[in-house]
C-alpha cells in the first residue's frame, strides 16, 4: 500500500475509507456486513478510516470500534465533534458547539464508544462562531499531552480559522469536499495548506457517486437519501454535470481505468499530501478505488482535467444554502 504523510508526522494509506455511508441513524441494520467491509478495507491494506460522534449520534462510532476490536495497533481513526450532542442521551440539539467543555466531554464519549484509549486523527467538525478557534485549539492541544488525542485536525474550515488554529496547535490535517466537480479550495485553501505544512482530506472525492459515471439523469434516489436535498443532484443539472462525466470516461479508455479511477487519481497527483477520503458499502468499490493507485495520468491528460473547472463548469450548489453556511469559516 501506497503511503502518504499528513502533517509532519502522521502516515497513512493514500486513500482513506469513511463509515458516514454505514449509517447516521440510531440504527444500523446491516451493521454486520458493514464492519465486515471496514475488515475487509483492512485486508486490502487501507489503514486510515474516518467516523464521527454526530452519526447515529455514537452508533457509527460504535461500529468503527466494534470492527476494529483486537486491530487497534493497524488502524488509523479519525473522529470528530464540534455539534451540540446532549453526551447523556444523545440527542443532537441542533447547531454547533465547540466550547470547551463539550470538546472534552465529547472526547471521552468517543473513546468510549471507540473502545479505544487515544483518536489518532481529531477533527473540529465544523468552525464554531461563537467560540474563539484559539480555545478549540487549546483544548486538543491538552487532550494532545494528555494522551488521549495524537493529531488535530479540521474540517471545512477557511483559510482564516486554519491559520488561527495551527498557530496554537499544529494542525495535520483539513478534511473538506475537493473533487473535480468541487474546485473550491484551490484558489485559498490548498495554498494555505502548502504554505503551512497541513494534510488535506477531501471527501466526497467521486461527487457523491456522480463521478463514477453510475448516475443519470434518470436515476431515482430513494427518499431517504440526501442527495434530494442537494442542488447539484436535480435532474436538469445532472444532465448538465454529464459533460464531466463524459470527459472521465474518454481518459479512462485511454488508460483502462474506470471513470472514479481517473477520478481518484486526479486528486492524488495535485499534492502528494492529498489523501482521499471516499464511501463505499461494498468491498468490491474498495478494490476499484485502490485500482487508482495505479493509475498514471499524462501531462496532457491533467491539463484537459485541470480545464475542465472553466471548461465544464458545475451546475447546481454542493448543499442546501443553510448547509453552505456553516462552510469555509
Amino acid at each position: 500500500m501506497q503511503k502518504r504523510k499528513l502533517g509532519q508526522n502522521l502516515e497513512v494509506s493514500a486513500l482513506s475509507l469513511g463509515a458516514m455511508g454505514y449509517g447516521k441513524s440510531r440504527d444500523i441494520p446491516d451493521r454486520a456486513e458493514m464492519i465486515a467491509v471496514l475488515r475487509g478495507a483492512v485486508d486490502c491494506g487501507i489503514d486510515f478510516f474516518d467516523t464521527a460522534e454526530v452519526y447515529g449520534p455514537w452508533t457509527n462510532e460504535e461500529m468503527v470500534g466494534e470492527a476494529f476490536a483486537g486491530i487497534r495497533d493497524k488502524v488509523i481513526i479519525a473522529t470528530k465533534f464540534g455539534w451540540d450532542i446532549d453526551q447523556k442521551t444523545g440527542v443532537h440539539r441542533g447547531g454547533v458547539n465547540s466550547k470547551p467543555d463539550q470538546i472534552r466531554q465529547s472526547i471521552e464519549g468517543s473513546l468510549r464508544h471507540l473502545g479505544t484509549d487515544y483518536i489518532d486523527l481529531y477533527y473540529q467538525h465544523r468552525v464554531d462562531p461563537d467560540v474563539p478557534m484559539e480555545d478549540v485549539a487549546g483544548v486538543v492541544k491538552e487532550l494532545i499531552h494528555e494522551g488521549k488525542v495524537r493529531f488535530f485536525g479540521l474540517s471545512e474550515a477557511g483559510a482564516g480559522s486554519i491559520r488561527r488554529a495551527h498557530a496554537v496547535q499544529p494542525v495535520a490535517a483539513l478534511q473538506s469536499e475537493f473533487s473535480l466537480w468541487t474546485r473550491e479550495p484551490e484558489v485559498e485553501v490548498i495554498p494555505t495548506l502548502e504554505e503551512l505544512g497541513i494534510g488535506f482530506v477531501p471527501f466526497s472525492p467521486l461527487g457523491k457517486g456522480f463521478l463514477t459515471g453510475k448516475i443519470t439523469p434518470d436515476t431515482a434516489f430513494s427518499n431517504l437519501d440526501f442527495r434530494n436535498q442537494i442542488p447539484r443532484f436535480a435532474p436538469e443539472a445532472r444532465a448538465a454535470n454529464q459533460r464531466l462525466v463524459d470527459l472521465l470516461h474518454r481518459i479512462g479508455e485511454l488508460h483502462g481505468a474506470t471513470p472514479a479511477q481517473v477520478a481518484l487519481a486526479w486528486l492524488l497527483a495535485q499534492k502528494p499530501w492529498i489523501v482521499p477520503l471516499f464511501g463505499t458499502r461494498k468491498l468490491d468499490r474498495v478494490d476499484e478505488n485502490l485500482g487508482a493507485l495505479s493509475v498514471r495520468l499524462s501531462a496532457a491528460d491533467l491539463r484537459e482535467l485541470n480545464a475542465s473547472r472553466e471548461t465544464i463548469p458545475v451546475e447546481g450548489a454542493r448543499y442546501p444554502e443553510d448547509q453552505m453556511r456553516r462552510v469555509g469559516l
